[in-house]
């Protein structure tokens, strides 16, 4: 079973804030195959599909950014999910708004949900799909800047960058490897 976990903060006042662009691609993957995310446990909500033969679990951690790996953890033991078959996803500052970037391991980079990830999963080697966000061009604090709402113009490359992340996470469900998934989408 692939397990995708999109990280981001539950409720409305974080739905579209650039902190939640994990969130957004899930739902992206959700809208394209008319999933529904309707399990709750494990301090999140999920949904457990299937694609190309291939069984899926859709998870957004419900604990806010920073304990997201409590979720993921707790999830993966449960269905006994091998970290080879996990991909998580999340915004990064240090990518301009629009770009992606496919690892197969790496540090958290300040993330602190990424953080939180590598310390409850004893590991940082699991693969991840940065989507890039930026760096606030004003001196406003970064916490302000990542739990902000995007610019007009960053929406259009925001939204690109989605659906490229969606695409990504189908073609790996679907079998292709994924350091070819990488080469393909890292370009």
């Amino acid at each position: 079973m692939k397990c995708i976990v999109g990280l981001g903060n539950p409720g409305n006042k974080y739905e579209k804030t650039r902190h939640n662009v994990g969130f957004m691609v899930i739902d992206e993957l959700v809208k394209r195959h008319h999933w529904q995310l309707n399990k709750k446990k494990f301090k999140g909500i999920y949904a457990l599909e299937s694609l190309a033969g291939e069984k899926v679990l859709l998870l957004k951690p419900q604990t806010y950014m920073n304990l997201s790996g409590e979720s993921i953890s707790a999830i993966m033991k449960y269905y006994q999910i091998e970290l080879e078959d996990l991909l998580v996803i999340y915004d990064d500052l240090d990518l301009p708004a629009g770009k992606i970037r496919l690892r197969t391991k790496g540090g958290h980079g300040g993330h602190n949900g990424v953080r939180n990830t590598i310390d409850h999963l004893g590991t940082k080697d699991f693969k991840r799909i940065r989507i890039g966000i930026g760096r606030p061009e004003t001196n406003i604090p970064i916490m302000d800047y990542v739990l902000g709402n995007f610019s007009k113009e960053e929406e259009v490359a925001v939204k690109g960058s989605i659906e490229k992340s969606a695409d990504a996470c189908e073609a790996w469900i679907r079998g292709t490897d994924f350091l070819e998934v990488m080469n393909e989408y890292n370009r």
